[in-house]
């Protein structure tokens, strides 16, 4: 790209818009995955006990195993709402670059 295109792209406001919404995006995504993730390392640490009781009298299965199963769940959830989101980025980029073409 030459020069003038990226600084038009660069002054565009639709483009801030772009920046800010990714970022804020991204950041609210990392952190409620973060919390989720050492939520359950903190709960593992701290208090084992919780995620080794049994789901019903006499199984053998723990609570643990859903709330692992969530945990790993929760990535691909959140993962989605990045991807259905990402449309709406798309959609706005392309109109940065048709703007700055002209």
């Amino acid at each position: 790209m030459s020069e003038t295109i990226i600084d038009r792209i660069q002054q565009n406001s639709k483009f801030a818009e772009l920046v800010q919404k990714k970022t804020s995006l991204s950041w609210l995504l990392s952190s409620v995955m973060l919390v989720i993730y050492y939520g359950f390392i903190l709960v593992i640490a701290f208090s084992p006990k919780t995620l080794g009781i049994p789901l019903s009298a006499g199984s053998v299965t723990t609570i643990g195993i859903p709330i692992g199963i969530l945990v790993i769940l929760s990535a691909f959830v959140l993962t989605g709402i990045y991807v259905r989101r990402a449309t709406e980025f798309d959609q706005l980029t392309r109109e940065i670059i048709e703007e700055a073409k002209q």
